[in-house]
């Protein structure tokens, strides 16, 4: 009984996070409020303390939650270059621009991120630190720690021309700057595979 018991709680907690990640995405995390997330998860509002102690308990989750799902996208790659350009074409689609609550965490909450609590920003800095490992392994599997500037550089690239297009109001220049971010993110995976030392 008591087993059943935590694992409900523990599928409502899941449920709460992956609702509130979604409409934070949409809305941003400080046009979201207890309420309505509560809402989201079909769930009333004092049932919100059972599972978090604050709303940036929940936020802190939601991007650590997130986060995660992006490192394990990128974990499951195919290993070469191919793999990761068919990612940077899927990260910087009009698909993705137009979808924040399906998309990613980094794009449409980093303004918000930067203003939130330390617990927030750590469990992001976390998050986001993984990402940039991963990417830097997948570049250089034998020496992912000389891929680490490139990493940084692609993972800055995909974030900010995301952004980018989303907050211009022209069509044509949004698709330009998803095309243009395109073309940056291919041209430093080709400097890299240029530098990288011949064994």
């Amino acid at each position: 009984m008591a087993r059943q018991a935590g694992e409900r709680k523990a599928e409502t907690r899941r449920r709460i996070i992956a609702t509130a990640s979604a409409r934070f995405k949409t809305d941003g995390i400080d046009g979201s409020g207890i309420a309505t997330l509560m809402s989201d998860a079909g769930l009333t509002n004092g049932a919100f303390y059972a599972h978090f102690a604050s709303k940036d308990d929940l936020v802190a989750h939601a991007v650590a939650d997130q986060l995660r799902a992006q490192v394990d996208a990128l974990t499951s790659l195919p290993p070469g270059r191919a793999a990761l350009q068919d990612y940077i074409r899927g990260y910087l689609s009009t698909q993705h621009r137009d979808d924040p609550g399906a998309g990613c965490p980094n794009a449409a909450l980093l303004d918000e991120i930067g203003r939130c609590s330390s617990a927030v920003r750590d469990s992001y800095t976390e998050g986001m630190t993984s990402i940039v490992d991963v990417i830097a392994a997948h570049l250089s599997p034998s020496e992912p720690a000389a891929a680490r500037s490139t990493a940084l550089g692609l993972f800055t690239i995909l974030v900010a021309s995301m952004q980018l297009a989303r907050a211009v109001s022209d069509p044509a220049l949004s698709d330009d700057i998803l095309a243009a971010g395109i073309r940056n993110a291919t041209a430093l995976l080709d400097v890299e595979k240029a530098e990288r030392p011949r064994s």
